[in-house]
């Protein structure tokens, strides 16, 4: 994927955190089917939004904790931060138009 940058626990602070703009977080992991579909949504949608919109996706399996913090029950799970705090989360596959139109709620006012 070439807009959704691959992050791990470590980097979480600074790549989601203290972004200056909104971040959608792709949780997921690779056993996970309904995750290899959602995928290429939000990698479509990545670079429909590139500069508007941060997009990362981290590994649940590799990154226990961080998904644990955010009390990740299910994957793929969309989770959307802005100015550092949680405000938007998509659980499941979404469509490409619905992510887009979501993601806009937030962009507005970054």
């Amino acid at each position: 994927m070439k807009n959704v940058r691959d992050i791990v626990s470590s980097d979480f602070k600074k790549e989601v955190l203290e972004a200056q703009v909104p971040v959608a977080v792709d949780f997921w992991a690779p056993w996970c089917g309904p995750c290899h579909m959602v995928a290429p949504v939000v990698e479509a949608v990545s670079q429909k939004m590139d500069g508007q919109v941060k997009f990362v996706k981290i590994n649940t399996d590799e990154n226990r904790k961080v998904a644990q913090d955010y009390q990740i029950m299910a994957i793929p799970s969309l989770v959307i931060f802005k100015d550092g705090v949680e405000v938007h989360r998509v659980v499941g596959y979404v469509p490409e138009e619905d992510l887009e139109v979501q993601l806009k709620n937030y962009i507005s006012s970054s």
